[in-house]
């Protein structure tokens, strides 16, 4: 599966509009690494645990949309963002989204 930010695929024509893809994860903190984003906040630095907690996030929302896109027959996603939204405390959804379509 091609996912782009741009409207269009370089070199490509895109041949069918299958329409919009969602692909979404919602995550929850885990006090552990509450714990220690704590004490990072005390001197400073990246908190890794969550920096790669995010990361998978990412990667299982774009996996998601695919998977959405590829039901629809696509092989392609165009013009494809994130977004992230609180849903409680502790909790966040991230969103992935775009435009499913076919490629010549």
């Amino acid at each position: 599966m091609i996912n782009v930010t741009t409207a269009e695929v370089p070199g490509k024509t895109i041949t069918a509009i299958h329409g919009m893809v969602t692909g979404n994860t919602i995550r929850t903190k885990v006090l552990f690494k509450d714990i220690g984003a704590g004490l990072k906040m005390l001197v400073g630095g990246e908190v890794r645990s969550y920096t790669k907690m995010m990361i998978e996030s990412r990667e299982q929302a774009v996996a998601r949309m695919n998977e959405a896109a590829a039901d629809l027959g696509a092989d392609a996603v165009v013009s494809m963002r994130f977004t992230t939204s609180m849903i409680a405390a502790g909790a966040s959804e991230i969103l992935a989204y775009g435009t499913a379509v076919n490629l010549e």
